[in-house]
């Protein structure tokens, strides 16, 4: 089948897209407004984008039948201009989960997911204390397109507990870390435990050789 992006109808793009763009990280999201209430939020429409400088990049959508109103997490970062990247794993999973309920704006959703935080090293916004790495980060631009906006931020400072960390690199022991990936729509996720793979990459004087 052939779909035209072109025709009006956000939800089959949405639709379509979430199930070929696949997996995805997931941003666990702590911002803080003005008065520093926190609030945590996930995002699945979530990558890295650039290594120098480091730059991430998060699409946040408005809220739902509520015409052009940003959602807290989009607000709070333009107004303070600081947010935490969260890494989502296996053990965070359900309380992840639990943040992702539409909770009222004066509702504290890391209450509710009984979750607590740390101080961070560079920015004033806090990390999830339970969560084994996460990116400070500094927000570098903001696109307005449509009904969402694209949310670059520079991170200026990265937490990861030492016992994932291979100092040869350093590199993250991702094989151990177990962090989930989004799939498809509401409810459908992906584990990485079990999972990795070694595919060594071909120079190409083996290619010529005919080591494919």
């Amino acid at each position: 089948m052939i779909f035209d992006m072109e025709k009006p109808g956000g939800r089959e793009s949405y639709n379509l897209l979430i199930g070929l763009v696949a997996p995805r990280p997931i941003a666990l999201v702590t911002s803080m407004d003005e008065d520093g209430r926190l609030n945590a939020a996930p995002f699945s429409s979530y990558n890295y984008l650039c290594t120098d400088p480091p730059i991430i990049g998060m699409g946040v959508t408005n809220r739902p039948n509520a015409g052009f109103v940003p959602k807290d997490t989009a607000r709070n970062i333009r107004r303070t201009g600081e947010f935490v990247v969260n890494v989502v794993t296996e053990d965070l999973m359900q309380r992840m989960n639990v943040c992702a309920t539409d909770f009222p704006a004066e509702v504290n959703e890391l209450e509710m997911a009984e979750l607590s935080t740390a101080p961070s090293h560079v920015v004033k916004v806090p990390r999830i204390a339970e969560a084994h790495a996460a990116l400070e980060c500094r927000e570098f631009t903001t696109m307005e397109i449509g009904r969402s906006r694209i949310i670059l931020g520079r991170v200026v400072s990265i937490y990861i507990e030492d016992r994932f960390i291979d100092p040869a690199g350093p590199y993250v022991r991702a094989e151990e870390l177990h962090a989930v990936g989004r799939m498809n729509g509401l409810g459908s996720y992906v584990k990485t435990r079990d999972s990795f793979l070694t595919m060594p990459r071909i120079s190409y004087e083996e290619w010529k050789q005919g080591k494919r």
